[in-house]
């Protein structure tokens, strides 16, 4: 845990340090990342394989199916 802790330490300090445009830089990063990945996962990309296949053997099989041709 303390390994974590120091991790997360190190990141704040260094943001803390940073000059004005990396921060700025860094916020539209992040900012970025969260629509990317929370907004338009949600409303854009459903879950195509829970719709179509019942168990994880038949998604497996048809992800490697598609991959090989």
């Amino acid at each position: 845990m303390t390994f974590i802790k120091k991790i997360f330490n190190f990141y704040i300090d260094s943001f803390k340090n940073m000059g004005k445009y990396p921060k700025r830089l860094a916020l539209i990063i992040a900012i970025k990342l969260f629509i990317m990945f929370a907004i338009l996962k949600v409303f854009f990309f459903k879950d195509f394989l829970d719709t179509k296949f019942k168990n994880e053997k038949q998604k497996s099989e048809y992800v490697i199916n598609q991959l090989t041709n």
